[in-house]
């Protein structure tokens, strides 16, 4: 399943009920006006899919040619390109020679490797299920499914500003993190019977693209899930 056959798909999804954590006329006005893909965005879903699914990257994502598009030659080379494409996003030489180096950051990290690049490694996996208490569609997504020394993990990757002591932190309160480890945790075991860990690797966008692994504690785990049952409870509500 492709990620927009996945966000077309019945079921409200982590970053959906995120937004009713600040209140429900917000969660109703970014349903009424969807966010527009700003080039951080962009810069970030690439990212996503170059490290996760390097070998599919060219079939939703098109390079875009070095061309002064002021000139009429420029002009008419860059709508040749454009009309290549088909539907896929645009992202710059420059960008793409960054994230290049960004996962090849993550290779040279043994722990983050082994978190990402197992051999039991599987990626974008969708999960649907019915909430048993509220009959709402749920759904998710997450990053890497897989297994490290016998131990079942989901772990998600994140870009981030900086690694060094608090800041990822403070981006988990910040933007729901908590909520998606226990909301993740849940949707898997829904589909799968299988108890997970949570993982994040976070990653640097600027070079030298340092990378942190956060092994998530039960307890984290666990406010997660009860956030997202209250949060759940408020939109079934």
């Amino acid at each position: 399943m492709t990620n927009k056959e996945y966000r077309d798909h019945e079921g409200i999804s982590r970053s959906e009920l995120f937004k009713i954590a600040k209140s429900p006329l917000h969660f109703k006005y970014a349903l009424d006006h969807p966010e527009e893909k700003t080039p951080a965005l962009i810069f970030g879903g690439a990212a996503h899919k170059y490290i996760l699914e390097m070998n599919d990257f060219d079939k939703e994502y098109a390079v875009a040619p070095i061309c002064d598009r002021r000139t009429k030659e420029a002009k008419a080379e860059y709508a040749e390109f454009l009309s290549g494409i088909g539907g896929k996003e645009i992202i710059s030489l420059e960008d793409i020679g960054n994230i290049r180096e960004m996962r090849k950051a993550i290779e040279r990290d043994p722990n983050a490797g082994r978190f990402l690049y197992g051999e039991s490694a599987r990626y974008e996996q969708s999960f649907f299920w019915a909430d048993e208490q509220t009959g709402e569609a749920v759904k998710c997504r997450p990053d890497c499914l897989i297994e490290v020394n016998g131990r079942k993990y989901i772990v998600d990757y994140k870009t981030t500003d900086s690694c060094e002591d608090g800041h990822f932190e403070r981006s988990c309160r910040k933007y729901g993190y908590k909520l998606q480890a226990g909301m993740y945790r849940e949707g898997v075991f829904q589909n799968t019977l299988d108890d997970y860990g949570f993982v994040f690797v976070a990653q640097e966008k600027k070079a030298p693209y340092a990378v942190r692994v956060y092994v998530c504690s039960e307890e984290f785990i666990c406010e997660g899930y009860d956030q997202y049952r209250e949060l759940l409870g408020l939109y079934h509500y």
